[in-house]
């Protein structure tokens, strides 16, 4: 071997030993060790860089905290004291049952801006024709300004039409900003979004690649997964609902339309994520902030909301955890549709744990899947959520893209969070946590509703039919270990 050589086979052999050793070092689940050493001895090469780019917890090493460093600071010095209390209050969680009070401060100690309002009203949205009927009369209204921000917005039918209006609006006077996520739109053409900056549209991909290589991983890994419209700090939107045509014409999904002070919460998440990807917002962010905003005509009103935002560069994984409490808490019955489901180690036992002690626990998944290696995964938890008591059961249309939980006639849960853990520990989400009796029932209703449109799921004629499908049952096992890391 040439001195060269010898170089280079020391360089790599120190690389792979320190990164072996890191893993090692790191406080995370053992299983997620385990499933990335495994993965690093054999594929060495595609093993290192898989995992620097997708294995690495930004989370544990605050590795994004200087993103949001400035944008904290413009917060603490553009809102004064006395109208942060005001729009940012605590006071509204001793509203809450005081068997669910603690939920709410867990989330508030996971992350202090999962503040919740009182006076809120809202409409469930299970449609898509009603969702695409509601926002665009509310972008036709819109005075001031259109904040949106959506993870998929298609370059469809379905896409063209917001976007047309949107590019309307701003050509009208109306200020518009718009954040999209950079990796799973790559294939739009850049053309289509230069047509709306060129139509007056503020532009700005999640995130700012012109930051460098932590930029570069952020794009390519921790992938901003949030729905969220807020229009002149009146009306906001978040759910499920992306904008093509799959979300419009094809697909059943959840989505909600929000009036009331819930609207601050998510004003300042798009606020965070515009400044942080690189967008400019020359007045004082108090401007975006009425202290006086009061519930609209929803048709639920006077509803209790908790907005919870999570993402890599926070303390704690949010949303996991609040999985894991309302789980351990549950005492009479837990409905949940989602459609990517492969939950980490504490959720699945929390799951199994709740059937076992005598709570109704449903899951609503879809037969069909939008991707080839989603299927194989979410069946491969069929057979030990069944015998510890789940039931489980299978949408027979189009695809089924809601992320929702009810239980106990108090608590819904409505957002964009997978149970995965990409969704737990990676993505960028955010979610409404309502409580109140009335909102539970409207969205026990529509559960059970989608259950007439559901096959159950059988024991022993599913372990007869895994029995013939061999082949499946090793692709799930296979994918879903991938799953747990990628």
């Amino acid at each position: 071997m040439t001195p060269a050589s010898i170089i280079l086979v020391v360089i790599v052999a120190m690389l792979y030993l320190s990164i072996v050793l890191f893993i090692l070092l790191d406080d995370g689940d053992s299983g997620w060790k385990v499933t990335w050493l495994l993965f690093i001895a054999i594929f060495p090469f595609i093993g290192i860089i898989f995992y620097l780019f997708c294995g690495v917890h930004y989370r544990r090493y605050g590795i994004m905290e200087r993103l949001h460093g400035k944008v904290i600071r413009r917060f603490r010095e553009e809102i004064p004291p006395e109208l942060s209390s005001q729009i940012f209050s605590d006071s509204a969680i001793e509203q809450v049952d005081g068997l669910f009070r603690p939920l709410a401060r867990l989330l508030l100690g996971g992350n202090p801006g999962n503040k919740l309002s009182a006076g809120n009203s809202l409409e469930i949205i299970t449609t898509g024709e009603r969702k695409w009927e509601l926002l665009m009369q509310d972008i036709r209204a819109a005075r001031k300004y259109i904040h949106i921000e959506y993870f998929r917005f298609g370059n469809d039918e379905a896409g063209r039409e917001i976007r047309d209006l949107l590019m309307a609006r701003a050509r009208e006077g109306v200020k518009v900003r718009y954040v999209h996520e950079g990796f799973i739109n790559r294939r739009i053409p850049w053309s289509y979004y230069r047509e709306m900056q060129e139509a007056g549209i503020e532009v700005k991909r999640f995130s700012n690649p012109r930051n460098g290589l932590l930029n570069f991983w952020v794009r390519m890994d921790s992938r901003n997964h949030r729905k969220i419209v807020v229009i002149d700090g009146k009306v906001a939107y978040t759910g499920g609902m992306n904008i093509n045509n799959n979300y419009r014409y094809k697909w059943r999904d959840t989505h909600l339309r929000l009036e009331g002070p819930v609207i601050h919460a998510l004003q300042a998440s798009f606020i965070d994520t515009w400044l942080t990807s690189g967008g400019t917002i020359p007045e004082p962010l108090s401007a975006y902030f009425d202290p006086e905003i009061r519930g609209g005509d929803g048709p639920l009103k006077d509803n209790l909301i908790q907005i919870a935002t999570d993402e890599p560069d926070f303390p704690y994984p949010n949303v996991q955890l609040s999985y894991e409490w309302i789980l351990q808490n549950v005492r009479d019955y837990i409905y949940l549709e989602n459609p990517y489901f492969g939950p980490p180690e504490p959720v699945i036992n929390a799951l199994k744990a709740a059937a076992l002690r005598g709570v109704d626990v449903r899951i609503l998944l879809p037969s069909k899947v939008d991707t080839p290696i989603i299927g194989p995964v979410n069946r491969s938890f069929y057979t030990e959520c069944m015998e510890a008591g789940i039931r489980i059961y299978q949408w027979k249309g189009e695809f089924i893209h809601c992320k929702t939980v009810v239980c106990d006639d108090y608590l819904t849960l409505t957002g964009a969070s997978n149970m995965d853990v990409r969704s737990f520990q990676i993505n960028h989400e955010v979610n409404a946590y309502v409580y109140g009796r009335e909102m539970a029932l409207a969205s026990k209703e529509i559960f059970l509703k989608d259950l007439e449109q559901s096959q159950e799921v059988n024991l022993q004629e599913w372990k007869a039919y895994r029995r013939r499908r061999w082949y499946d049952v090793l692709a799930g096992k296979i994918l879903r270990l991938a799953d747990s890391v990628l």
